[in-house]
């Protein structure tokens, strides 16, 4: 997979991950998986909205994880 993409949940990221983390994280998972840096025009479309849908899926994800123990080590 994309070394690029950064794990986004504590204690791996000491806060919460940002609109911007989860949208940059998509970003980067259309791109392997498409394998366009930046789709062509006619594909422009389908790509924002793989971003769009990954992001979304990424974040709830993120805010139903229950991370156990984090707090006994953040400490």
């Amino acid at each position: 997979m994309c070394r690029s993409i950064k794990t986004l949940r504590p204690p791996v990221l000491p806060e919460e991950a940002t609109e911007d983390d989860i949208r940059a994280a998509a970003l980067q998972y259309v791109r392997k998986v498409s394998g366009f840096r930046a789709p062509a025009a006619h594909n422009r479309e389908v790509f924002d909205q793989a971003v769009d849908a990954i992001a979304a899926a990424t974040a709830e994800l993120l805010s139903g994880l229950e991370v156990r123990g984090a707090a006994r080590r953040a400490g």
